[in-house]
């Protein structure tokens, strides 16, 4: 019998998997869909076909007649608290499978919990920017027993992802270690482009001919980032593609694991604070990529173009 699936968390990188479960996920029951803001829930179930999605207003509504409940939300806090909800409902049998990007350790206490309560848990971070999770262009990377990760892998490549990074029969808490350390190469990349753009446009070179450079040299993320750099998109939007916060969250939890053994991360720590910038000067609106507005302004420009 086909499995129930369930979606917990819809925000920008959640919605745009949820778009791809449902048109290319070749689901026989439509998806249950839950947000703490009924409202999205209801706005993106309009947008997709109709009868491929139900949603509900409660965690335990989701989770009760779902065979696969995944996650996807902000932070350690948000997880932990939505896995406690979850179970609360009988769990035995089920198979939990959380996106979200936390502490290795979170992971790890989560699948704890999980395990103890007779249900599966794949830990499942992903790679990618919210435009790639809306054309189904992420790359996922799978911890946990082989036999529940061979249940995820017909949901990753070809309907929410590109690839898959398979850490099978590895501990659940190595997949959110790799997406910690993985996300410090974005947020030096948005550093690195922003020093470089700043000074392009203060030396006389310009944004515009070091933009050349970047397309020819570095295709694919850092086009992008210089596309919103030179833009003005990195103040601009409502909201934001990478949250300050959630930028943040990430680095602090680099910088533990830094710590932890004995690894200094400078480029980390400079970006970290060009961060704290561009929350004191834009607040929750605040974009990974407005570090670019915080050097800017450390160089005597103003924070917008």
């Amino acid at each position: 019998m086909a499995p129930q699936l369930a979606w917990i968390g819809l925000g920008n990188m959640g919605r745009g998997m949820v778009k791809n479960l449902v048109e290319k996920g070749n689901l026989e029951k439509p998806l249950i869909i839950y947000n703490r803001t009924p409202k999205r829930a209801e706005d993106l179930s309009a947008k997709l076909p109709t009868g491929k999605t139900k949603v509900v207003t409660s965690i335990d509504s989701a989770v009760k007649p779902a065979d696969i409940i995944f996650t996807c939300v902000g932070d350690d806090k948000a997880i932990t608290d939505t896995i406690d909800a979850c179970l609360k409902v009988e769990a035995k049998g089920k198979l939990f499978v959380d996106c979200s990007t936390v502490h290795p350790d979170t992971t790890n206490a989560l699948a704890k919990a999980i395990i103890a309560q007779g249900a599966e848990f794949v830990a499942s971070p992903v790679f990618g920017a919210p435009a790639m999770a809306e054309s189904g262009q992420l790359v996922l990377v799978l911890a946990g027993p082989a036999s529940a990760v061979d249940k995820v892998k017909p949901y990753g490549t070809g309907v929410t992802g590109r690839a898959i990074i398979d850490y099978s029969d590895q501990p659940h808490g190595r997949a959110t270690h790799l997406k910690i350390i993985g996300n410090t190469f974005i947020l030096n990349m948005v550093e690195t482009l922003s020093e470089g753009h700043a000074l392009a446009e203060k030396s006389g070179l310009g944004s515009d001919n070091l933009h050349q450079f970047i397309e020819t040299m570095f295709p694919g993320p850092y086009v992008a980032y210089s596309n919103r750099i030179k833009s003005g998109d990195y103040y601009k939007r409502e909201e934001p593609l990478f949250a300050v916060d959630l930028a943040r969250k990430d680095a602090k939890h680099a910088l533990d694991l830094a710590k932890a053994a004995g690894v200094k991360m400078g480029d980390v720590e400079v970006a970290d604070n060009h961060l704290k910038e561009v929350k004191d000067h834009m607040g929750s609106r605040g974009d990974i990529a407005g570090i670019y507005g915080a050097v800017r302004k450390e160089s005597g420009l103003k924070f917008e173009v």
